[in-house]
């Protein structure tokens, strides 16, 4: 269908869709334990039909325009994922987040790919507000929201309960003006380098 490429670096961002099941259950059963350390993605796809089943709810949720997904390619290989879990464009709020197996952490992949999605929402569909929540022990996750130039609004404390802890989950999030104002200044900041 399409891809975007985010670098030179062979890193791609694509719509992942059904089709793609075996290729997300490969993915996810290399990058299993990792990935569910802190959120439960993915857990319940265990073979190619329950791999489809998630990928289906989720080109389900793109058909009523409420949510989707998008894989990172490295390489030609699935290493993870950007999602908007929540889209209302009727509210302009939107919840962004994303999942990685290991080969696919360190590289920038998921600020790279975040920034053509949040671009993407506040540009052409006119949202107001990106959200990104995660667990206050998610240090990547955490600090993928500081990279993306989000605000800390609050910790809901011990609010999610997981692996039979009760989670504090931290919202970050970016308004419209403030993404803009932060993506002018990256263009000049780019541009004296030059």
């Amino acid at each position: 269908m399409y891809a975007i490429p985010l670098g030179d670096d062979g890193a791609e961002l694509r719509p992942l869709e059904t089709w793609h099941a075996e290729e997300f259950l490969a993915h996810l059963d290399r990058g299993r334990e990792f990935i569910t350390e802190h959120i439960p993605f993915g857990a319940k796809a265990t073979d190619v039909d329950s791999a489809r089943e998630v990928l289906q709810a989720y080109a389900d949720r793109h058909a009523a325009d409420s949510g989707f997904l998008h894989g990172l390619w490295l390489d030609g290989t699935l290493v993870g994922g950007l999602l908007y879990r929540v889209f209302d464009a009727a509210t302009g709020v939107c919840e962004i987040g994303c999942w990685l197996e290991p080969a696919g952490t360190g590289r920038g992949l998921v600020t790279r790919g975040a920034r053509v999605l949040i671009d993407w929402a506040f540009d052409e569909r006119g949202m107001h507000r990106v959200e990104w929540h995660a667990s206050s022990a998610n240090t990547p996750s955490v600090n993928a929201a500081r990279r993306l130039g989000m605000m800390r609004e609050g910790v809901l404390r011990e609010s999610f309960p997981y692996r039979g802890t009760r989670q504090d989950m931290e919202v970050w999030a970016v308004l419209a003006p403030e993404w803009r104002a932060a993506r002018e200044a990256r263009a000049r900041a780019a541009q004296k380098d030059h």
